[in-house]
């Protein structure tokens, strides 16, 4: 099993270090740098800043577990989405913009690959872990948000990205599909 994550930032990077133990191979997709203000809110610290988020994570990922990641460090659009996605079996989407997750969401269903979608509200009121067959892009989210940045919903993206994990893992091992709907109050499953 190859898992790719799209999007290695705040949802990204938290999710493919509680994935670390899944007898699976993951492949972060991400062509961004780490900045400064990402640490406070993502799983990079301070040795990555400057470096690509994927190089960053798969340094960190090695160092502290003995996990290998592979890396893809191009940003996913229609020209080169069938290369970058040709060899994944389950896709996580963890990007922050609309025109992205069109690209990937086409892709994924043309091919018939498992997708699992991960969106957080640049609030930090919500965040959504949805199979792609119930997700719905927001129209309004096409130009990319803000993801808490100053790390003020350290907490709450650390739980949505268990649940993502958690919704994987149970794809993974009984092939049964489970979404979520997560708020700071709580996470209410919806299918």
């Amino acid at each position: 099993m190859r898992i790719g994550i799209v999007g290695v930032g705040a949802l990204g990077s938290h999710t493919a270090m509680l994935l670390r133990n899944m007898d699976a191979t993951l492949y972060g997709i991400d062509f961004d740098r780490v900045e400064r203000k990402n640490v406070k809110s993502q799983f990079h610290g301070k040795t990555s800043v400057g470096k690509l988020k994927v190089q960053g994570l798969k340094q960190t990922m090695n160092g502290l577990f003995g996990v290998k990641l592979d890396t893809c460090t191009n940003k996913v659009v229609a020209d080169n989405v069938a290369q970058v996605l040709s060899n994944v079996d389950l896709v996580i989407d963890c990007l922050d913009n609309g025109d992205g997750r069109r690209v990937i969401q086409a892709f994924v269903r043309e091919q018939g690959i498992a997708c699992l979608h991960g969106a957080l509200a640049a609030d930090g009121g919500f965040g959504q872990v949805i199979w792609d067959e119930h997700f719905q892009i927001d129209d309004e989210d096409s130009e990319g948000a803000a993801t808490c940045e100053d790390g003020e919903h350290l907490p709450f993206i650390a739980i949505t990205a268990a649940f993502i994990a958690r919704a994987v893992q149970e794809y993974l091992v009984n092939d049964r599909k489970m979404g979520f709907q997560v708020n700071p109050g709580g996470a209410v499953r919806t299918h």
